[in-house]
């Protein structure tokens, strides 16, 4: 949820991010949290998972790992851990640097974290690297847009960085994706009511390494 080069942690977004995310949460955003991990089964990983809101909706999983490197996170994150229904296990582990062994995860997770975290690519390819064959990897992530809006993102990313604990309007996260020996399947695109508007439009879907045997 936010990018692991600060001792101590965004205190003040971890503070803040509940109550500038509710409307989202109670109109659409729970909803698709529901949709989005609900039924995944096995061995998950979310990566950045933030202040936990994912937590309440694991119902199938045998054990789900949260990895959150920011301390301020962290703690809020911990308060939220009874809600979970399954086994889950906190890390502090980011997403570069994942310290788990090749192929042991069916299921890996991202919501709202790969805007946020210091290298992109790097991050995929440690999620393309944890996940075994015939796992999955479900995101929601916001990206840059087209057109007018688009460019507004690139002239707003800088000052946002810094306030929004590292997140970046502009990324190209699906591009991505593609480019890290995975393989996009069930792609979303939504521009949902409420939200700030230079987070749309949010992608959802499922992708799978290149070798998923069919």
């Amino acid at each position: 949820m936010a990018e692991h080069g600060a001792a101590h942690g965004h205190r003040c977004f971890a503070l803040l991010y509940d109550r500038i995310t509710r409307g989202a949460e109670e109109h659409w955003l729970g909803e698709l949290r529901d949709h989005l991990v609900g039924n995944l089964s096995g061995q998950v990983l979310e990566i950045g998972a933030g202040t936990g809101a994912n937590l309440a909706h694991y119902r199938e999983a045998e054990r789900v790992v949260v990895a959150e490197p920011d301390p301020a996170m962290r703690q809020r994150l911990r308060r939220r851990k009874r809600e979970a229904s399954v086994p889950v296990e906190i890390s502090s582990a980011c997403g570069e640097e994942l310290p788990y062994p090749d192929a042991s995860f069916d299921a890996v997770v991202s919501t709202l974290v790969l805007c946020s975290v210091d290298d992109l690519n790097r991050t995929l390819t440690e999620v393309r690297r944890v996940l075994r064959p015939t796992g999955t990897f479900v995101f929601c992530e916001h990206v840059r847009d087209t057109g007018m809006r688009g460019r507004i993102q690139d002239l707003l990313t800088p000052l946002w960085r810094r306030i929004g604990a590292g997140c970046r309007p502009n990324r190209r996260t699906q591009t991505a994706i593609e480019q890290a020996d995975l393989v996009v399947h069930h792609i979303e695109t939504i521009a949902p009511h409420p939200n700030l508007p230079f987070t749309v439009p949010i992608i959802h879907g499922v992708a799978t390494p290149v070798d998923h045997p069919h």
